[in-house]
Protein backbone atom coordinates (compact mmCIF):
# COMPACT_ATOMS: atom_id res chain seq x y z
CA UNK A 1 0.00 0.00 0.00
CA UNK A 2 1.38 3.39 -0.93
CA UNK A 3 2.26 5.56 2.03
CA UNK A 4 1.75 9.28 2.53
CA UNK A 5 4.97 9.88 4.50
CA UNK A 6 7.68 11.42 2.32
CA UNK A 7 11.22 10.24 1.83
CA UNK A 8 14.09 12.46 2.95
CA UNK A 9 15.30 15.20 0.61
CA UNK A 10 18.77 13.65 0.46
CA UNK A 11 20.14 10.38 1.79
CA UNK A 12 23.06 11.14 4.11
CA UNK A 13 24.06 7.55 4.88
CA UNK A 14 26.96 6.26 2.83
CA UNK A 15 26.24 3.46 0.36
CA UNK A 16 28.40 0.56 -0.77
CA UNK A 17 27.94 -2.32 -3.20
CA UNK A 18 29.11 -5.93 -3.38
CA UNK A 19 32.65 -4.79 -4.20
CA UNK A 20 33.12 -3.79 -0.54
CA UNK A 21 35.58 -6.20 1.06
CA UNK A 22 35.29 -7.52 4.60
CA UNK A 23 38.55 -5.85 5.62
CA UNK A 24 37.35 -2.50 4.29
CA UNK A 25 34.01 -2.96 6.04
CA UNK A 26 35.84 -3.48 9.34
CA UNK A 27 38.09 -0.48 8.74
CA UNK A 28 35.49 2.03 7.57
CA UNK A 29 32.14 1.06 9.06
CA UNK A 30 31.99 -1.76 11.59
CA UNK A 31 32.91 0.36 14.62
CA UNK A 32 32.42 3.89 13.36
CA UNK A 33 29.41 4.66 11.13
CA UNK A 34 26.39 3.15 9.36
CA UNK A 35 26.36 2.08 5.74
CA UNK A 36 23.74 0.87 3.27
CA UNK A 37 24.83 -2.23 1.38
CA UNK A 38 23.29 -3.14 -1.96
CA UNK A 39 23.70 -6.36 -3.89
CA UNK A 40 25.28 -8.26 -1.01
CA UNK A 41 22.40 -10.73 -0.55
CA UNK A 42 19.75 -12.35 -2.73
CA UNK A 43 16.56 -12.86 -0.75
CA UNK A 44 14.14 -13.36 -3.63
CA UNK A 45 13.19 -16.82 -2.30
CA UNK A 46 12.58 -15.41 1.18
CA UNK A 47 10.58 -12.52 -0.30
CA UNK A 48 8.32 -14.97 -2.14
CA UNK A 49 7.41 -16.53 1.23
CA UNK A 50 6.63 -13.15 2.82
CA UNK A 51 3.61 -12.10 0.78
CA UNK A 52 0.43 -11.43 2.74
CA UNK A 53 -1.16 -14.59 1.36
CA UNK A 54 1.80 -16.85 2.14
CA UNK A 55 2.29 -15.50 5.66
CA UNK A 56 -1.40 -15.79 6.53
CA UNK A 57 -1.53 -19.33 5.19
CA UNK A 58 1.50 -20.38 7.21
CA UNK A 59 1.06 -18.39 10.42
CA UNK A 60 -2.46 -16.90 10.45
CA UNK A 61 -3.77 -18.95 13.38
CA UNK A 62 -0.57 -18.78 15.39
CA UNK A 63 -0.14 -16.22 18.16
CA UNK A 64 2.39 -13.43 17.78
CA UNK A 65 3.69 -11.13 20.48
CA UNK A 66 3.15 -7.44 19.83
CA UNK A 67 5.11 -4.64 21.49
CA UNK A 68 4.17 -1.05 22.06
CA UNK A 69 5.86 1.26 19.55
CA UNK A 70 7.70 3.39 22.09
CA UNK A 71 11.35 3.54 23.07
CA UNK A 72 11.21 0.99 25.87
CA UNK A 73 8.38 -1.26 24.58
CA UNK A 74 7.35 -2.35 28.06
CA UNK A 75 3.87 -3.58 27.19
CA UNK A 76 3.39 -6.87 25.31
CA UNK A 77 0.20 -8.37 23.88
CA UNK A 78 -0.31 -11.82 22.32
CA UNK A 79 -2.92 -12.34 19.61
CA UNK A 80 -3.32 -14.40 16.42
CA UNK A 81 -1.20 -13.22 13.51
CA UNK A 82 -4.28 -13.01 11.27
CA UNK A 83 -5.99 -10.68 13.73
CA UNK A 84 -2.95 -8.39 13.73
CA UNK A 85 -2.84 -8.29 9.91
CA UNK A 86 -6.57 -7.75 9.42
CA UNK A 87 -7.32 -5.39 12.32
CA UNK A 88 -4.14 -3.62 13.44
CA UNK A 89 -1.98 -3.39 10.32
CA UNK A 90 -3.17 0.10 9.41
CA UNK A 91 -1.60 3.53 8.81
CA UNK A 92 -0.32 5.17 11.99
CA UNK A 93 -2.60 7.76 13.58
CA UNK A 94 -0.50 10.91 14.07
CA UNK A 95 -2.27 11.71 17.34
CA UNK A 96 -1.84 8.24 18.85
CA UNK A 97 1.01 7.73 21.30
CA UNK A 98 3.61 5.08 20.61
CA UNK A 99 2.89 3.68 24.07
CA UNK A 100 -0.70 3.05 22.87
CA UNK A 101 0.28 1.57 19.48
CA UNK A 102 0.86 -2.18 19.05
CA UNK A 103 3.51 -3.23 16.56
CA UNK A 104 4.82 -6.61 15.38
CA UNK A 105 8.61 -6.60 15.49
CA UNK A 106 10.89 -9.06 17.23
CA UNK A 107 9.72 -11.40 20.00
CA UNK A 108 9.45 -14.08 17.32
CA UNK A 109 8.78 -17.69 18.25
CA UNK A 110 11.82 -19.28 16.61
CA UNK A 111 10.33 -22.77 16.78
CA UNK A 112 7.25 -21.75 14.79
CA UNK A 113 8.93 -19.19 12.52
CA UNK A 114 12.18 -21.13 12.14
CA UNK A 115 11.33 -22.71 8.75
CA UNK A 116 10.76 -19.22 7.32
CA UNK A 117 13.95 -17.78 8.82
CA UNK A 118 15.96 -20.67 7.38
CA UNK A 119 15.22 -19.23 3.93
CA UNK A 120 16.69 -15.83 4.81
CA UNK A 121 20.19 -15.01 3.57
CA UNK A 122 21.87 -12.57 5.99
CA UNK A 123 24.84 -10.37 5.11
CA UNK A 124 28.07 -12.31 5.41
CA UNK A 125 30.06 -9.63 7.24
CA UNK A 126 30.29 -10.31 10.96
CA UNK A 127 31.63 -8.35 13.90
CA UNK A 128 34.30 -10.43 15.67
CA UNK A 129 33.01 -12.02 18.86
CA UNK A 130 29.31 -11.72 17.99
CA UNK A 131 26.64 -14.15 16.83
CA UNK A 132 23.50 -13.30 14.81
CA UNK A 133 19.87 -13.28 16.00
CA UNK A 134 16.89 -12.46 13.77
CA UNK A 135 14.04 -10.06 14.46
CA UNK A 136 11.16 -10.17 11.94
CA UNK A 137 8.37 -7.65 11.69
CA UNK A 138 5.51 -6.12 9.74
CA UNK A 139 4.23 -2.56 10.13
CA UNK A 140 1.71 -0.25 8.52
CA UNK A 141 2.45 3.05 6.82
CA UNK A 142 3.65 5.62 9.34
CA UNK A 143 4.48 3.02 11.98
CA UNK A 144 7.92 2.54 13.46
CA UNK A 145 9.95 2.78 16.64
CA UNK A 146 11.23 6.04 18.17
CA UNK A 147 14.87 6.61 19.07
CA UNK A 148 16.64 3.86 20.97
CA UNK A 149 19.98 2.08 20.85
CA UNK A 150 21.43 -1.40 21.30
CA UNK A 151 24.22 -3.50 19.86
CA UNK A 152 25.29 -3.57 16.20
CA UNK A 153 23.24 -5.18 13.47
CA UNK A 154 21.69 -5.17 10.03
CA UNK A 155 18.20 -4.33 8.82
CA UNK A 156 16.72 -5.38 5.49
CA UNK A 157 13.37 -4.39 3.97
CA UNK A 158 11.61 -7.26 2.20
CA UNK A 159 8.54 -5.31 1.07
CA UNK A 160 7.87 -1.57 1.31
CA UNK A 161 10.21 1.23 2.35
CA UNK A 162 11.62 2.12 5.75
CA UNK A 163 13.05 5.53 6.57
CA UNK A 164 15.89 5.59 9.10
CA UNK A 165 17.20 8.36 11.35
CA UNK A 166 20.56 7.81 13.09
CA UNK A 167 22.77 9.65 15.58
CA UNK A 168 26.20 8.60 16.91
CA UNK A 169 26.33 7.41 20.55
CA UNK A 170 27.63 10.72 21.87
CA UNK A 171 24.79 12.76 20.32
CA UNK A 172 21.55 12.07 22.18
CA UNK A 173 18.57 13.08 20.02
CA UNK A 174 15.69 15.29 21.14
CA UNK A 175 12.62 13.06 21.39
CA UNK A 176 9.83 11.89 23.70
CA UNK A 177 10.08 8.13 24.39
CA UNK A 178 6.30 7.60 24.30
CA UNK A 179 5.63 9.52 21.09
CA UNK A 180 5.86 7.92 17.66
CA UNK A 181 8.53 8.56 15.08
CA UNK A 182 5.77 9.97 12.87
CA UNK A 183 4.91 12.58 15.52
CA UNK A 184 8.63 13.38 15.96
CA UNK A 185 8.99 13.86 12.19
CA UNK A 186 6.05 16.27 12.10
CA UNK A 187 6.70 18.24 15.28
CA UNK A 188 10.40 18.07 16.20
CA UNK A 189 12.34 17.37 13.02
CA UNK A 190 11.33 20.60 11.20
CA UNK A 191 12.63 22.67 14.13
CA UNK A 192 16.09 21.08 14.18
CA UNK A 193 19.00 23.20 12.92
CA UNK A 194 20.78 21.52 10.03
CA UNK A 195 23.77 20.75 12.26
CA UNK A 196 21.51 18.84 14.66
CA UNK A 197 19.72 16.72 12.10
CA UNK A 198 20.41 12.98 12.05
CA UNK A 199 21.92 10.88 9.34
CA UNK A 200 18.94 9.63 7.38
CA UNK A 201 18.00 7.49 4.43
CA UNK A 202 15.14 5.39 3.09
CA UNK A 203 15.79 1.67 2.80
CA UNK A 204 14.22 -0.24 -0.09
CA UNK A 205 13.99 -3.95 -0.93
CA UNK A 206 17.39 -5.34 -1.86
CA UNK A 207 19.22 -2.92 0.45
CA UNK A 208 20.67 -3.71 3.87
CA UNK A 209 21.50 -1.09 6.49
CA UNK A 210 24.35 -1.76 8.91
CA UNK A 211 24.29 0.21 12.18
CA UNK A 212 27.21 0.13 14.66
CA UNK A 213 27.06 -0.52 18.39
CA UNK A 214 25.14 2.01 20.51
CA UNK A 215 24.09 4.23 17.62
CA UNK A 216 20.77 5.95 18.27
CA UNK A 217 18.19 5.16 15.61
CA UNK A 218 14.50 5.63 14.88
CA UNK A 219 12.52 3.97 12.11
CA UNK A 220 9.48 4.95 10.06
CA UNK A 221 7.71 2.66 7.60
CA UNK A 222 6.71 4.71 4.56
CA UNK A 223 4.52 1.89 3.25
CA UNK A 224 3.07 -1.27 4.71
CA UNK A 225 6.43 -2.98 5.17
CA UNK A 226 7.90 -6.41 5.88
CA UNK A 227 11.40 -6.33 7.34
CA UNK A 228 13.99 -8.39 9.15
CA UNK A 229 16.92 -7.39 11.33
CA UNK A 230 20.03 -9.37 12.17
CA UNK A 231 21.28 -8.36 15.61
CA UNK A 232 24.93 -9.08 16.32
CA UNK A 233 25.26 -9.80 20.01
Amino acid sequence: LAGTVPEEERCTVERADASLTYSLFLQRFAFSRPVILRGVTDNSAFRALCTREKLLAAFGARPVRLSTANTYSYHKVDLPFQEYVEQLLKPQDLARLGSDTLYFFGDNNFTEWGPLFQQYVPPTFRIPGTSPAYSFGIGGSGSGVPFHWHGPGYSEVIFGRKRWFLYPPEKTPHFHPNKTTLAWLHHTYPMLPLAERPLECTLRPGEVLYFPDRWWHATLNLDTSVFISTFLG
